[in-house]
């Protein structure tokens, strides 16, 4: 992906505000996910064929990577450190999904492709977030 399309895609081209934003975006997502299934493991976990009480944890879970990854999409300059360790859970994030829907989950159908469906997206945050953290990084150089 070019730094011309990047920009594009975050609405800005200065790469500070590229790499706040697909932080802050993630945050949302991941936010959006935690809140569902702290709100309705019940139903969700019988529509995708999981465990309450493994929605009720996994919610738990983003909730607090939430807090994190939205405070770091609120500093004028996220360290890069910080970013990257964003960068690598995600990636963490995306391999245990799949691996789990292939050694130990049994979801429904819905189960198994939401499953891909989010580890999907957040690999796609990775990718968007490590680009966007070179080009900045390029920028000072």
């Amino acid at each position: 992906m070019s730094a011309i399309q990047l920009a594009a895609l975050a609405r800005t081209g200065e790469p500070q505000s590229v790499l706040r934003r697909f932080l802050a975006l993630d945050a949302v997502v991941t936010g959006a996910n935690a809140l569902a299934y702290l709100a309705f493991p019940g139903p969700l976990g019988r529509f995708l064929g999981v465990g309450s009480g493994l929605l009720l944890g996994v919610g738990a879970f983003l909730a607090l990577y939430t807090a994190a990854v939205a405070l770091l999409a609120g500093r004028r300059r996220p360290p890069a450190p910080a970013v990257r360790a964003v960068v690598e859970g995600n990636l963490a994030w995306t391999v245990l999904s799949l691996v789990a829907l292939a050694l130990w989950l049994s979801p429904s159908g819905a189960g198994a492709a939401w499953t891909v469906l989010q580890a999907g997206a957040v690999a796609g945050f990775a990718a968007l977030q490590h680009i966007a953290l070179k080009a900045r990084q390029e920028i000072k150089r």
